[in-house]
């Protein structure tokens, strides 16, 4: 892995399209741990998916189940933030490496006024 390489872990309520929790992390199985504390207190007992090892490691399969046809909502929501947010576009000339840069467009850094 590149070193400052981070993907945006989200979890989204499939009946109203909201965002319930993110975590901006590297793609390594603690981030999906992080994730899975913060949708705790929601009594998410069933997750949605594509075929990425670390669901299959770490979800049991009687509460994940795979395949594109529950995961559109959640794969709309990532090409739109790349087609708005240009700074997370991997092959555009407005991308930036800068970690600090990604979550201050994204809202997990706050600079003071």
């Amino acid at each position: 892995m590149r070193i400052g390489q981070r993907s945006l872990w989200h979890a989204i309520d499939r009946h109203i399209g909201e965002v319930l929790a993110y975590v901006l992390s590297d793609h390594e199985d603690t981030a999906f741990v992080q994730l899975k504390a913060l949708l705790e207190p929601f009594g998410i007992t069933q997750f949605y998916s594509d075929d990425w090892g670390t669901y299959q490691r770490l979800l049991h399969p009687a509460f994940h189940t795979m395949g594109k046809a529950n995961t559109q909502t959640i794969e709309r929501k990532h090409l739109t933030l790349s087609t708005r947010i240009k700074r997370l576009a991997r092959k555009t000339i407005c991308f930036s490496k800068s970690i600090w840069l990604h979550g201050l467009v994204i809202g997990t850094i706050h600079q003071p006024i």
